[in-house]
């Protein structure tokens, strides 16, 4: 039997590093791997609409610093800094109200992605906002495709969808690829991305894969 396997995860160590970094042991370590999954979790729905592509974490002594990678920094920044100054605010109720506050002073840096037509997660939430705005699935991964492929960074892409597509009573999938997705190469570059569009009649899941060429370092 074949095993499916994260195409990030795979690679971790050889391309990719840590999402969170920091180091802790016995009960901090529960407290603090919770209070990742769960900042994590709220910054993804707060940031929904603003093509957030990671969120990373290192916590040192006395500070947490979260850092968010978007195609729109401009959006999360808000003028002269408000909409990470209101954002650190709501982040301080939440984390207050779930009892993952600890000593850490909290700093929230924004990042900006330089291509984003060649990064999975901006790609599927690209895709899954075509969904919401209910048009056709089909013409949705079409342009998506064309639009990836016509950055020089990508090699390959490969997008599948899942559900109820079209509104149909009985759920599919259907598959789109365009290039070249070496997935059993660990020196390939491949950027991998799940996202759920929310319909009125369920919910479709979206997959992403770019392939950017191989890495020798």
């Amino acid at each position: 039997m074949t095993h499916t396997v994260h195409p990030y995860a795979h690679r971790i160590g050889i391309l990719r590093g840590w999402k969170s970094r920091w180091f802790s042991e016995g009960d901090d370590y529960k407290k603090s791997l919770k209070a990742d999954v769960l900042i994590r979790e709220f910054l993804e729905e707060k940031l929904r609409t603003f093509h957030v592509s990671s969120i990373e974490m290192e916590r040192g002594k006395d500070q947490l610093s979260i850092i968010i990678k978007t195609s729109r920094p401009g959006l999360v920044i808000g003028r002269e800094g408000e909409g990470v100054t209101q954002l650190k605010k709501d982040l301080d109720v939440f984390m207050t109200r779930n009892k993952i506050r600890d000593k850490r002073d909290v700093r929230i840096d924004v990042q900006e992605v330089r291509s984003p037509e060649s990064n999975a997660a901006i790609v599927a939430q690209m895709v899954r906002e075509g969904l919401e705005r209910r048009l056709p699935f089909r013409r949705v991964l079409k342009q998506t495709i064309d639009k990836v492929m016509a950055n020089r960074d990508t090699k390959g892409v490969r997008i599948g969808l899942a559900g109820r597509l079209g509104g149909s009573e009985m759920s599919r999938k259907e598959e789109l690829k365009k290039g070249r997705i070496p997935l059993q190469t660990l020196r390939a570059d491949i950027d991998f991305a799940q996202e759920v569009a929310r319909l009125p009649y369920g919910v479709i899941g979206v997959k992403v894969w770019i392939y950017r060429g191989e890495i020798f370092e």
